[in-house]
């Protein structure tokens, strides 16, 4: 096996110097040799893939790898990779020939710029290119009121399917929780577009519309305005006094909440078209406890609003819109409504529910309706029954909370309110 050694070593032991010629901008070559001696080139040696034996006086191109065979003697060249990548045919024609200095370091040169031509290109796109990019990207983009418009054009679109104003319905409920959006699916005309799909036979696209309509309708006075005025209060007590799925009550009902909630004017419509009837028959038909949860916290909410209003009313006797929204609220009789639909002994019932979260907004209505209903509470022994179970339930698993280290926990928030409630009771 034939020994090698690098060119370092090569420089060190060669009777005669090595030259490589090098390429530089300033167009000034040099040649690297032994302090010992140094031949005037007369040669320059195009390698190639092989290995090829160098005499003395002949140079390389600067990258060629270079190495000493110990066993011969003699210094050897292959090309190097860049070398195998960018030399040109007409210096592959022999592997020997007479290039002038000049010419090497010219064409050296040529595949410094070749390769740093392909550098750049390879990082930048054209100037025209990018812009007619940017000029597409300017095409794309929409404002939220632009999207609204199409979406509504396409759900109103006779040649829609249904699932593509499903897709629509999707798409606007996501929208329709920033106010503004809310309030410009009305100024666009989608209002009433979102209230016929309450009236679709398909139960996707009741429960769909209802939930858009939920959704536009919470925390935002404008459209909840627009909405009454539109006949949706209507429609959605129609939808709940109708035989329809679960799933199109629990959203038809979550659109009701946010239409009367923090508005008084809806609430008085709301109790004159029978609210609070189509609210009781619902209740008693549901076995499974989710709507009555739903309702019970309605009913919360109205009490509740009516008598922080009223509280609030006491500091703010200069405030002629306040003043102006709690004789609203005073006009609303949410307590005789109570008492006359039965409420006293309805609301109870959700307290017999296994699950904590029902439990506690029942508690939470009572406590609220008992200023009303005090006198029904009282001669209620199954209401009474159920707080004793309840205070001994929570209280023992207050107590194991408090063994393994638990200050305070939820259920002991529960076991106040029940608590709360008993004390009111006697």
């Amino acid at each position: 096996m034939e020994r090698l050694s690098s060119f370092s070593l090569l420089l060190q032991k060669s009777d005669c110097a090595l030259t490589v010629v090098e390429n530089s901008e300033e167009g000034e070559g040099g040649a690297v040799g032994s302090e010992e001696s140094q031949e005037e080139v007369t040669e320059v040696v195009q390698p190639s893939e092989q290995w090829k034996t160098l005499s003395p006086g002949q140079a390389v191109p600067a990258g060629s790898h270079v190495r000493l065979n110990l066993q011969t003697g003699q210094r050897e060249v292959r090309l190097g990779e860049e070398q195998l990548k960018y030399w040109t045919e007409e210096h592959s024609e022999s592997e020997k020939s007479s290039i002038n200095p000049d010419e090497l370091k010219r064409s050296m040169k040529k595949i410094k710029q070749v390769l740093n031509q392909d550098s750049v290109s390879s990082k930048f796109r054209p100037m025209e290119e990018l812009k007619k990019d940017m000029a597409q990207l300017d095409l794309l983009v929409e404002t939220d009121v632009q999207i609204m418009r199409r979406l509504l054009e396409q759900f109103n679109n006779s040649s829609s399917t249904t699932e593509q104003r499903l897709k629509v319905l999707l798409e606007l409920e996501y929208l329709v929780h920033q106010v503004d959006n809310a309030q410009s699916l009305c100024s666009l005309g989608g209002l009433p577009l979102v209230l016929q799909g309450l009236n679709s036979s398909d139960v996707r696209l009741q429960e769909n519309s209802a939930f858009v309509l939920g959704s536009a309708l919470s925390s935002n006075p404008a459209v909840q305005v627009q909405a009454v005025e539109g006949g949706a209060l209507q429609m959605l007590l129609t939808a709940l006094a109708t035989a329809q799925p679960l799933r199109v009550k629990k959203k038809v009902l979550f659109a009701v909440a946010a239409l009367l909630r923090h508005f008084p004017h809806a609430q008085l419509h709301f109790l004159s078209k029978g609210g609070f009837q189509v609210l009781t028959e619902l209740f008693r038909a549901d076995a499974g406890g989710v709507l009555r949860a739903r309702i019970v916290t309605m009913l919360y909410d109205m009490i509740s609003e009516k008598e922080l209003m009223s509280q609030s009313g006491l500091d703010l006797v200069s405030d002629e819109s306040h003043q102006e929204r709690v004789r609203q609220y005073h006009q609303v009789p949410v307590e005789a409504e109570l008492l006359e639909k039965g409420w006293c002994g309805l609301a109870p019932q959700l307290l017999q529910s296994t699950e904590h979260d029902h439990r506690e907004k029942a508690l939470r209505a009572l406590l609220a309706m008992a200023p009303t209903c005090w006198h029904v509470y009282r001669s209620d022994t199954s209401l009474l029954g159920s707080l004793r179970s309840l205070q001994e339930q929570y209280h023992d698993m207050v107590q194991s909370e408090m063994i393994i280290g638990e200050e305070s926990s939820y259920y002991a928030d529960i076991l106040e309110l029940v608590q709360a409630l008993q004390v009111r009771m006697k």
